[in-house]
């Protein structure tokens, strides 16, 4: 009791420091210096959420971003020297008053980053009648310190120093206001207006529009994955995806009718090319704009979809319908949202049409538009949902549709979050409604915390060009690095008609389209989609056609691939981890790699170098610390230093890791076609290696209540000796027995995924079992 009466005095305390206020909050410190109050509060021992607001002005505020609440952490607090230090088992966070600067240093002392002194603002601000400001806060990056993350961007960076940014939400861009250091922490802005990032000789500076507050969150994780761990602690995990979606997925703009969409599906079957995933893109409800997004099959060549629907199934394939924001004026959905007063006011895409967008930041409003996609698409069996549009698109743009006050403020105030709260909102009506299909969501914009909605985003209406393929690189990992961990883009662009006359009958754009997609092989989602011109393979001519073989080539390596990828998908899930990696993230002693846009880790053990332009061959660097395997030859290469690759069209230059160990699938046809109880594993020796191999039931929510498998797997590259455990966990329907065909590449043949000259077959009943390879 005297313990717990001390504790509270300190708690109440109010120290006087240099005229100063100083008083112990709930898990941190406040400080009244002056006109301004700042306070710094432990969520946990790595991450630290900085406040500043004018005194006498207490905002409160809920965080649409940020779903963690503040752990119990311990902490000390210390007064010296005019300063206030908070100091954690992680970090130290210090307060200079007279300076009005926040630092922050690790547990050895180090400096992480640190405010400018007195560099934050506030402006005051009218915002539609209501009295707030303009807020910016300025912080010191080290000279030579590289920065990633600020969402997905086109302009091909990958270190994001020296540049300003106006950060509002467009098709192609999408911004997040979050920086990711390559000294191991993050600095989140958790700010929904649009603001302006910059980056120059006087500092890094975060303003925005509209803020009661200065409010961000430091990020501490030592390295990249630690980081991005931490990121997902504090804005939410990333579900499991179902199975099918890491398949293939064909798409086009548009099919024009039910009989054309069900005949691509049969098509890909007749063929025996691997597909899961057929889209249905716009104008499935109608020609008129003022139907525009009906949500419903009004078009007359679709006049039984549950049968379309049906028929896709009985294909063993699955289908996604795109969804819009906006609503035409004769559509149900308007009249709804109209009748409750739930669309904001200014127009969209289509221009001059009267179509609206819907105040997605209302619960009311969310629950309205679930019910139509609900009543109309879901009931009857769609898969899956494509949310188009969702900055959103605003056409033409006037400052005075920025006043109107959405659910949570003025538009202006909460205009980047749009695609946050829309998503958000169809991922939990789903959840409540059906826990036997897992949510999958393509989308086109994003905000901080979005990956906690089933959501991957796509970048866009982008052009088919080749240094336009080359930017998806450095725009795919930036967008990793802001914590969101799965992205895809349109296979071959999606316009052509200005770069490819002719489209998929021009060699030139053949070439451009199978490049691409080499490149979404290694994608979070593999989709082929665009304009102008159609893009199934059997559009590119025959078998025997170069165009046609290579595709197929890289279409089925993709589903060899899904043990690989779907235990990696597990590890983003379980463990906080990335699916596309910056170099950095696996190799942060290599300076090499801080810029390197062009090539990636694909989960941890495969680095990616896409071809990206009309070369037969590829310059890339192999990052130092360990030495790589060819993939397709099985040739060892020294790390640190560059070489050039042989590229053939039907050839994507991809080095495995030494000590990687790799499962391979069989030959599907889709996903699910057949059990994993024959696999290959493939052990890349020259180190010690682990993989995790995970397995559930594909498409359902048990594995969140334990249902799934993981078989540990390690190689000890001294004895020679590949290890396989005890299987962990169970779920209904899981397999008892199962062959692995283990596959020692060592480089003296050529290695395709079906050459086993050296391979090892066991029977693997769940029990461990030491198998020595010679």
């Amino acid at each position: 009791m005297k313990k717990l009466l001390a504790f509270l005095c300190i708690c109440m305390q109010l120290v006087p420091l240099w005229g100063q206020a100083v008083s112990r909050i709930s898990n941190g410190v406040k400080v009244e210096a002056g006109t301004v109050c700042v306070e710094l509060e432990c969520f946990s021992p790595s991450i630290i959420r900085v406040k500043k607001y004018p005194s006498g002005k207490i905002p409160e505020k809920h965080s649409l971003s940020v779903v963690k609440r503040p752990e119990n952490v311990k902490y000390k607090l210390q007064e010296k020297d005019n300063r206030i230090t908070l100091i954690t088992s992680e970090l130290s966070v210090s307060l200079d008053i007279a300076k009005d600067q926040v630092c922050f240093t690790d547990k050895d002392g180090k400096v992480l980053l640190a405010e400018k002194p007195s560099s934050v603002g506030f402006t005051p601000f009218d915002d539609a009648g209501m009295s707030t400001y303009k807020v910016r806060q300025s912080f010191r990056l080290d000279a030579d310190e590289a920065i990633y993350g600020l969402g997905q961007h086109q302009q091909g960076r990958m270190n994001q120093r020296n540049q300003t940014m106006v950060m509002r939400q467009v098709n192609m861009e999408i911004y997040i206001p979050l920086i990711h250091s390559v000294k191991g922490y993050a600095l989140f802005w958790d700010n929904y207006s649009a603001t302006t990032f910059t980056d120059n000789e006087q500092g890094m500076t975060f303003e925005s529009e509209v803020g009661d507050l200065c409010d961000y969150y430091f990020v501490y994780g030592g390295g990249a994955d630690g980081v991005v761990a931490g990121l997902r602690d504090l804005t939410g995990q990333a579900p499991m995806f179902p199975l099918w979606s890491f398949g293939f997925n064909q798409s086009r703009e548009r099919y024009v009718s039910q009989d054309e969409l069900v005949g691509v599906v049969k098509k890909y079957r007749d063929l025996q090319i691997p597909l899961d995933g057929i889209v249905q893109d716009w104008r499935y409800w109608g020609e008129d704009h003022a139907d525009w997004n009906a949500i419903e099959f009004r078009n007359p060549l679709f006049p039984n979809p549950k049968k379309m629907l049906d028929e896709v199934h009985s294909l063993n394939a699955h289908a996604m319908i795109s969804v819009w924001p906006s609503f035409g004026p004769a559509t149900n959905p308007y009249k709804d949202f109209e009748r409750h007063n739930k669309l904001m006011s200014h127009e969209t895409f289509p221009q001059n049409s009267g179509v609206k967008v819907y105040d997605a930041y209302d619960p009311v409003a969310r629950d309205i538009y679930w019910k139509h996609l609900n009543e109309q698409m879901f009931s009857i069996g769609m898969d899956s949902w494509w949310l188009d549009a969702t900055e959103p698109e605003h056409n033409p743009i006037k400052e005075e549709d920025y006043d109107y006050q959405t659910y949570l403020g003025s538009f202006r105030k909460v205009r980047n979050a749009f695609p946050l709260v829309s998503v958000g909102g169809v991922y939990d009506h789903q959840r409540t409604v059906a826990s036997d299909k897992r949510v999958f969501i393509l989308t086109r914009s994003a905000f901080a915390g979005q990956q906690r909605y089933g959501a991957q985003s796509w970048s866009g209406d982008v052009v088919a060009a080749w240094d336009v393929l080359r930017n998806q690189i450095s725009a795919a990992l930036n967008f990793s690095l802001s914590g969101i961990p799965y992205w895809n883009s349109d296979i071959g662009g999606f316009y052509t008609a200005n770069h490819f006359p002719g489209g998929v009958k021009n060699p030139a754009y053949q070439e451009l389209y199978v490049r691409w997609m080499q490149f979404s092989v290694f994608t979070g989602m593999m989709r082929s989609h665009g304009t102008n011109t159609p893009r199934e393979i059997f559009q590119f001519g025959n078998r025997g056609d170069w165009a046609f073989d290579a595709q197929e080539k890289m279409i089925n390596l993709r589903y060899r691939l899904l043990p690989y990828i779907y235990s990696a998908s597990w590890d983003v899930t379980s463990k906080g981890g990335s699916l596309m990696r910056a170099l950095f993230s696996d190799f942060p002693t290599d300076k090499k790699v801080l810029d390197l846009g062009d090539e990636y880790m694909f989960g941890k053990s495969i680095l990616v170098a896409p071809v990206t332009s009309t070369s037969r061959s590829r310059s890339l660097y192999l990052p130092e610390g360990t030495r790589w395997i060819d993939f397709w030859t099985g040739e060892m290469q020294d790390g640190g230093r560059e070489i050039t690759r042989n590229a053939p069209i039907d050839i994507i230059p991809l080095y495995v890791k030494v000590g990687s160990i790799i499962p391979v699938g069989p030959s599907v046809q889709y996903a699910t076609e057949k059990p994993w109880n024959n696999l290959q594993i493939r052990i890349y020796p020259g180190a010690d290696g682990e993989f995790i191999l995970y397995e559930d039931e594909g498409d359902n929510y048990n594995y969140e209540k334990g249902k799934y498998t993981t078989i540990r797997m390690t190689w000890n590259d001294r004895k020679k000796q590949f290890t396989i455990y005890p299987c962990e966990g169970g779920y209904d329907g899981m397999l008892q027995e199962r062959n692995f065909r283990i596959t020692l590449v060592d480089g003296q043949d050529g290695l395709g995924l079906d050459n086993e000259s050296q391979t090892v077959n066991v029977v693997y009943k769940g029990k461990k079992l030491n198998i020595k390879l010679l």
